[in-house]
């Protein structure tokens, strides 16, 4: 199913639109409080049970449901700290930042760091002349058929599922995150060694109470689990049937936002566990927004229910989209090429 707006309603202008959403753009101290200390308590108390269990060496099979719910309050921590890199999770800056960089380590992602990359995917997002930083590799059918043998190989083997639902999220968060990227300054680079170090102090903590190779099980059972859910979040935000995408000269971000932000409607239980971030076209609309006002600003704004939901299962076809074609303005298929 298509998300995009029928293409014969005019889009209002950006400045009309954000200022539409601007009541909504206010965080509020006591649902933020309530979703962080519900989530997170009820994430220590898993880790609290998980431990219980090893202690009693109980069998494989009893760890499955407590580690599937921390992957699930893994996700929801991460939208909070996404929250706090916008400064949208808080009404104080400071608080924001405490909160980031405590639900940082927490999902193994450095607040500074990230929340850079990530700011400058909002200025960048469907723009093709401009990705490359914070966004899901994609390439256009004609840079693909122009690419040399092994970059077309390299392409088609990150685009298997196998590979950015597999490999991909291992990675990026156990691995790419540990690391310093090019062009970062000295406070993103610093948020990379404080994050590293309280992870390194996280880990000998689990170790010392739960048995060190309980705890690495546990912990990367829990993290890999909760990165495919993130990563797959991420991925179908913009990478969808009916999608957007444009040269920088006709860029529009209205139309970046309406056309190339899906709105995943999910089940109510992952909408809770997604903390509403399938509502995505409203989020890139105007980031201020929290979380937790997301839903209200959809409901009452008629101009975001044009966008038709995506699906559960709708989205699934996402998996086969892989290349922007620029005459048809759609994702297509690597089998299509052959047509």
């Amino acid at each position: 199913m298509s998300t995009v707006p029928d293409a014969a309603q005019e889009l209002p202008s950006v400045d009309a639109l954000r200022q539409a959403l601007k009541p909504y753009a206010k965080p509020a101290l006591a649902p933020a409080l309530w979703q962080l200390s519900s989530t997170l308590g009820a994430y220590l108390a898993l880790w609290v049970l998980m431990a219980v269990f090893v202690r009693y060496d109980l069998p494989f099979w009893a760890f499955i449901v407590p580690v599937a719910l921390a992957a699930g309050l893994l996700v929801r921590l991460f939208i909070f700290f996404h929250d706090c890199t916008h400064s949208s999770f808080l009404p104080s800056r400071r608080a924001n930042r405490l909160v980031g960089y405590l639900t940082g380590v927490l999902t193994f992602t450095p607040f500074e760091s990230w929340g850079r990359a990530h700011l400058v995917h909002h200025g960048t997002y469907a723009d093709l002349d401009r990705r490359g930083q914070g966004d899901i590799w994609t390439l256009t059918v004609e840079e693909y058929r122009a690419a040399p043998w092994y970059k077309r190989l390299g392409y088609r083997l990150f685009r298997n599922p196998l590979v950015f639902l597999g490999v991909g999220p291992a990675y990026q968060f156990l691995i790419v995150n540990r690391l310093y990227v090019k062009g970062q300054g000295a406070k993103e680079r610093r948020s990379v060694n404080i994050t590293n170090a309280l992870i390194l102090a996280m880990i000998a903590l689990g170790g010392w109470t739960v048995g060190w190779g309980a705890y690495f099980a546990l912990q990367l059972a829990v993290m890999l689990m909760a990165g495919v859910l993130g990563v797959w979040l991420f991925y179908v935000q913009h990478q969808f049937e009916g999608g957007y995408w444009a040269r920088h000269e006709q860029w529009d971000p209205v139309a970046a936002a309406l056309k190339g932000c899906s709105y995943y409607k999910l089940p109510r239980v992952l909408q809770w566990i997604s903390g509403n971030i399938g509502l995505h076209h409203v989020h890139h609309l105007l980031p201020r927004i929290p979380n937790y006002r997301l839903q209200e600003c959809y409901d009452e704004v008629p101009v975001l229910q044009q966008v038709a939901p995506l699906t559960l299962r709708a989205s699934l076809k996402s998996l086969w989209l892989n290349l922007w074609d620029e005459q048809r303005e759609r994702l297509v298929s690597f089998r299509s090429l052959k047509a």
